[in-house]
């Protein structure tokens, strides 16, 4: 049976979903929502860099609510709870990158009243906090024996991200270091990566610390760097590190980090990606320990990355996978723990 799929949001990550929904075997679009009034009217596959798919993008709430579809794709850049809650209320089954990922002991009651009222899931996936930081981490634990430390890490050159009022006002880069300091991401990021920290935590049976540790740090250019932003000049934010770290008596025992550059070079305290370039990284302390590297996530140039990045791509690619058995759950709030097997499917001319 083809399950019927509304896209809420076609930024890079909506516009990579639609591409994976219409490639999909099971999934079919019915419905994509934008933000922008050039947006509306047109083609959903126009939009997403595709043939054209017969869906015409809107900015009206009510009519996608109204429409017969299985799940919602939602990925607007930042979540609106109440939105959330009237598709949930509309006996749609949700998949975001947002937030959701795991429940822990947050109060999230009220999103999961309506999904057992309405008989519906809702799921939070990704990559970073994601699979990355959840998924891949446990998997590779299964072969590690007391396990110690769990470290999930990315390095990345934010010059291939294409948003640059999000980069320049919410990231922070190009301001100074004390601008930087006070931005708000540290806060906002860590609710997902502590999602992250406590369903491996919860999973492997580590007695973590009531508070976690978050840490913030940056790096001013050297020499005037080129970026989407614009020329940062010597003095002001071109690398950034964030790291949470779930502790047990003070010592930390999981480890999530970023590492953001605008460029390769020309930072203070000699801040690089290191030999290996950029990667992301997950690592289970143990006996025998295991170090598990990620690459092809990157874009070959700021070009292509701009145009296509696949680290988006794989963002996008890994909520979409997820549509099948988030239809096929139970109603409430569901993390990967509560899922069977997320897998992709064959190219349509391998398939069978």
């Amino acid at each position: 049976m083809t399950l019927r799929v509304i896209q809420w949001a076609t930024g890079g990550v909506g516009r990579a979903a639609i591409q994976a929904i219409a490639s999909h075997p099971e999934l079919e679009l019915v419905g994509a929502w934008v933000h922008a009034a050039d947006k509306e009217g047109r083609d959903a596959g126009e939009l997403a860099g595709t043939a054209p798919l017969g869906v015409a993008a809107t900015r009206d709430v009510d009519a996608l609510l109204a429409l017969d579809a299985d799940c919602v794709s939602y990925a607007p850049v930042m979540a609106d709870k109440t939105v959330l809650e009237r598709i949930l209320a509309s006996g749609k089954n949700v998949v975001t990158p947002l937030n959701w990922i795991y429940r822990g002991g947050r109060d999230w009651s009220a999103l999961q009243s309506v999904c057992e009222k309405r008989g519906v899931t809702l799921h939070g996936t990704g990559i970073h906090p994601g699979g990355v930081t959840e998924r891949f981490p446990l998997m590779v634990s299964a072969l590690c024996r007391e396990v110690t430390h769990v470290r999930a890490e990315e390095w990345s050159d934010l010059r291939t991200y294409a948003a640059p009022q999000v980069v320049s006002d919410i990231m922070m880069f190009g301001k100074t270091p004390e601008e930087a300091r006070t931005s708000f991401m540290a806060r906002m990021l860590g609710d997902g990566f502590g999602q992250s920290i406590d369903m491996v935590a919860d999973t492997l049976g580590f007695a973590l610390d009531a508070e976690k540790r978050t840490t913030h740090e940056v790096s001013a250019a050297t020499v005037p760097i080129d970026s989407p932003i614009g020329v940062i000049e010597p003095g002001l934010v071109a690398a950034q590190r964030f790291t949470w770290e779930g502790l047990v008596r003070g010592e930390p025992v999981i480890t999530v980090r970023t590492n953001w550059f605008m460029g390769e070079e020309g930072f203070e305290g000699g801040w690089h990606f290191g030999p290996r370039g950029e990667r992301f990284e997950v690592e289970v302390t143990g006996d025998p320990s295991s170090l598990v590297t990620f690459e092809k996530w990157h874009p070959e140039s700021i070009e292509a990355g701009l145009a296509r990045n696949p680290g988006i791509v794989a963002t996008a690619t890994h909520v979409v996978s997820a549509i099948p058995a988030v239809c096929a759950a139970g109603p409430g709030i569901k993390s990967y723990l509560d899922l069977p097997l997320v897998a992709g499917r064959a190219a349509p001319g391998l398939a069978r």
